[in-house]
């Protein structure tokens, strides 16, 4: 009999790239402790029935046992060498559990989701292997990121601005719709894309050039009527030590705003980001860091994955800042944003406003948006961090908005925490604080939770009274009741009698009815409902009951 071909092992993928395949709805990183680019070379089922073994390489999938009932699996896939091994939970509570002795035994492990089956992702992943191949990746397509930036920043400075790169090529520029103001210089640049060769040898003379590729600090270049040009600032775009492009501003028929440095160098760091992901694969590592920034955020990861892909510093401080606007905190709400923009754009204006904001105040900020919400991580914080520091960057980015996109932005403050394990609690302070501005309609536009504790509370007593009938005094729902059948404002006065504490005039001041009108009430409410106003309780029960909504 003759010996069957053996074909040669797939080269490989790695782990980032296979889990760009498999996409965060079908699994999520839980450890990762060698890194993202730990090398998958083939795919193992592994049985109940089957004795727990694996081989160097290989993504070992544990079907039939969930939660901890895989950790014999996961500890022999570990001694076998195998790169990542999949599970599926019981609960939350079992990551933790798993995921540390994945960290500890340093093999990665991923969770898959609850409802999707194993065969699901043994196809994806196989077909991801075969997919392997040397070779270079494409370029990825950038541009249009780079167009939307460039227009943020031009309303940020009052200028008119462009893009380009290490070549002077010009990548991407700001709208104007006004021709007289854009110079020859800029001019020329846009219809050739590229520098005109006499400019670029003044820049060259001036020595602007030279700033640009030695510091990242922003250069001013004085007018030159002579030859056709305007004032404007530059700023380099880099990556570490290397210089990737420029951003250049030119003034126009205006003077451009006091705050355009700022905005220039947080708008060159968010250039960086762009620009070092011009390349395909490049571009796909962004994707798998908002997948690990919204699972981190979420609290369904831990934090180590995100940390080793981005070389983070995990233990050190860490918060998150909460951002929303439109309706009950909803991003791109018809009718909110600019005249004429579509909830598209001024999503995509907003991202880019507050991303150029706060990259100027903190090199490592991520931002997202996790629906209906934008959140800004900020990792790696100074030891001596304090909430007055961030509330003060929320506040110039809320200004922004208003001054700039004419958006009423709402930011919140949350925790400062020891380190990025703890981001999801500072997080849901973050949603705690907004949801109690947007639900008592404070006119704040940042807060942090010592601003508004009581606030807070009592917006969490309401969410827990609509949502359980069962606590709440049926005569005061009796007598939403009966002012909804018969059109009264039985209800609403005694709210502001309550409010005005016992203060008759004050609160029919308030109503704009006679101080007797509201007595009148007030006996008519006791009557109907059988409360007795003279108790504290039963005052302190309708004051919280009776904010609720009438259809709560």
């Amino acid at each position: 009999m003759e010996s069957a071909a053996v074909s040669p092992p797939p080269a490989g993928i790695g782990l980032r790239q296979l889990l760009m395949a498999l996409g965060d709805s079908l699994v999520e990183v839980q450890a990762a402790p060698l890194g993202l680019d730990v090398v998958i070379r083939d795919v193992a089922l592994l049985d109940p029935e089957d004795p727990p073994t694996a081989r160097a390489g290989e993504l070992v999938l544990v079907i039939g046992a969930r939660g901890r009932a895989a950790l014999p699996a996961l500890r022999a896939a570990a001694r076998d060498g195998a790169a990542a091994v999949v599970v599926k939970l019981d609960g939350p509570g079992q990551a933790g559990v798993l995921g540390e002795t994945a960290t500890e035994a340093g093999v990665a492990l991923l969770s898959l989701r609850g409802d999707a089956r194993w065969e699901q992702v043994n196809a994806l992943a196989r077909a991801a292997l075969d997919d392997a191949s040397p070779g270079h990746p494409g370029e990825g397509a950038e541009g249009g990121d780079l167009f939307s930036l460039a227009q943020t920043t031009a309303i940020l400075t009052g200028g008119i601005v462009s893009i380009e790169d290490a070549a002077n090529r010009v990548l991407a520029y700001s709208r104007s719709t006004d021709s007289d103001e854009i110079d020859d210089l800029r001019r020329r640049s846009i219809l050739g894309w590229q520098g005109p060769e006499a400019y670029l040898a003044k820049l060259r003379e001036w020595g602007v050039f030279q700033h640009l590729h030695s510091s990242d600090q922003v250069i001013g270049i004085d007018s030159h009527p002579e030859l056709g040009i305007r004032p404007r600032l530059a700023v380099a775009v880099r990556s570490g030590d290397r210089q990737l492009g420029t951003i250049w501003v030119q003034e126009g028929s205006t003077p451009l705003s006091d705050h355009s440095e700022q905005a220039l160098l947080g708008a060159a760091r968010v250039a960086a980001h762009h620009l070092v992901r011009r390349r395909r694969e490049l571009s796909e590592d962004l994707t798998l860091t908002r997948t690990l920034l919204a699972g981190l955020l979420e609290g369904s990861t831990g934090p180590q994955p995100l940390a080793t892909h981005l070389g983070f510093d995990a233990t050190r401080p860490a918060a998150v800042l909460g951002f929303s606007y439109g309706t009950a905190g909803a991003v791109a709400v018809p009718g909110t944003g600019p005249a004429g923009a579509s909830p598209e754009l001024t999503h995509s204006e907003v991202t880019n406003l507050i991303s150029v904001h706060i990259a100027a105040r903190h090199r490592s900020a991520l931002v997202t948006q996790l629906d209906p919400r934008i959140y800004v991580l900020l990792p790696q914080l100074g030891r001596g961090i304090d909430t007055d520091t961030l509330r003060g960057w929320a506040q110039e980015i809320t200004d922004a908005s208003r001054r700039h996109l004419g958006l009423p932005l709402r930011g919140s403050v949350g925790c400062v925490v020891s380190g990025l394990a703890d981001a999801s609690e500072s997080r849901r302070e973050a949603d705690r604080i907004l949801d109690a501005m947007m639900g008592a309609g404070l006119p704040a536009a940042v807060a942090a939770l010592p601003d508004i504790q009581a606030e807070v509370l009592v917006s969490e007593m309401l969410t827990l009274l609509a949502a359980h009938p069962e606590i709440r005094d049926p005569r005061l729902t009796a007598l939403v009741a009966h002012d909804s059948r018969h059109q009264g404002r039985l209800a609403e006065s005694l709210l502001a009698y309550l409010n005005c504490f016992g203060d008759v005039r004050e609160a029919a001041a308030q109503l704009h009815v006679h101080p007797n009108t509201l007595r009148y009430r007030m006996r008519r409410a006791e009557e109907l409902t059988g409360l007795d106003l003279s108790r504290p309780d039963q005052r302190l029960l309708a004051m919280l009951q009776l904010r609720l909504p009438p259809s709560g």
